[in-house]
């Protein structure tokens, strides 16, 4: 006779139930995105009033978002070590797919940023390897979508086939070593100078600004600009303009001798986050057709192409309009 205690926060439900031989002792779930860590150790309590007696512990390895699918993963296995049980891991998204009762569908779990974590199934096997996708690309496929959060008790059943050792963490992170020796400011007034020289270097005979451009960017009460420096020199500067209910990213610029160095990666993280917390529901930004540098970068931080702009930078010279949605 084996009872698990089953774990659960792969999406915005925290789910808990202990399982004795198959039979469901308790089951209790709490729907909350932001109380993983608060709800969690009380449901457990909860549960262990009906039954104390754990063997083991099956924990839902994801996918999901990393915040609150690692408070699952640390309180499980923290509770097997603390017992000396042992713990198994099973993928989420299969758990799902348990109480499905279809041939043919896919099971998705919100993932944030319009985008789900998903996988396919047939016959109630798994054909894909979980993914990550915005929402238009996993409805296309024209297959019915499973979105309900897992059951712990499923989590305890699949527990005798899977043992998954390490989380589902499928998207990349987005926390980046800073680039070393770098360091980043807010601009100010002083910094006006300095960032006309690079303009000037940079985009000679593009219509570079002017230093009266940059002066009154810099004193705009509706902009946001940031440098990066090293050794005490600029060598880099990034703005965005609050519009609305949208941001517009104006510019991000790197010094040559310094590209490559994770720099406008840090400055696109750092307008992101100053977006968000002005509430707005989008970044936008224009971009070259053919700047093959810049567009992957924004692509892989969710901005998507929306439109174009013929002759946006000069004659023949279109510019992609990009978005990434922030609600």
């Amino acid at each position: 006779m084996t009872v698990t205690l089953a774990i659960d926060t792969s999406t915005d439900r925290t789910s808990v139930a202990i399982v004795r031989d198959g039979q469901i002792l308790i089951e209790l779930h709490h729907d909350d995105a932001l109380a993983h860590g608060e709800v969690l150790p009380k449901l457990v309590q909860q549960a262990l009033a009906i039954e104390d007696a754990i063997d083991q512990v099956a924990i839902g390895m994801g996918p999901g978002p990393f915040t609150g699918l690692r408070v699952g993963i640390a309180f499980g296995q923290s509770f097997a070590l603390g017992r000396g049980i042992p713990w198994f891991g099973v993928s989420s998204l299969d758990a799902i797919a348990v109480d499905a009762g279809l041939e043919d569908f896919i099971v998705a779990i919100d993932a944030r940023r319009k985008e789900l974590f998903w996988a396919r199934y047939f016959e109630g096997r798994r054909i894909t390897e979980p993914a990550v996708s915005v929402h238009q690309i996993v409805e296309e496929l024209g297959v019915t979508i499973i979105r309900t959060p897992p059951r712990a008790a499923a989590i305890a059943e699949l527990s005798i086939s899977q043992n998954l050792r390490e989380p589902l963490y499928i998207r990349r992170p987005d926390a980046y070593p800073l680039p070393a020796g770098i360091i980043f400011r807010t601009v100010n007034a002083m910094d006006a100078v300095a960032m006309y020289s690079i303009e000037q270097e940079i985009y000679k005979g593009e219509d570079p600004w002017s230093l009266a451009q940059f002066k009154e960017e810099i004193a705009a009460k509706d902009r946001y600009y940031i440098i990066a420096e090293s050794e005490g020199r600029v060598i880099g500067y990034a703005g965005v303009m609050l519009v609305g209910d949208l941001t517009d990213i104006l510019t991000m610029t790197v010094a040559p001798a310094f590209r490559r160095k994770g720099i406008a990666r840090e400055f696109l993280k750092r307008l992101t986050d100053w977006s968000r917390n002005k509430k707005v529901i989008a970044v936008m930004l224009e971009v070259r057709f053919d700047n093959t540098e810049a567009i992957p970068l924004y692509e892989a931080n969710g901005f998507r192409k929306i439109s174009e702009r013929a002759d946006y930078y000069g004659p023949g010279k279109t510019a992609l309009v990009m978005r990434k949605e922030l609600s």
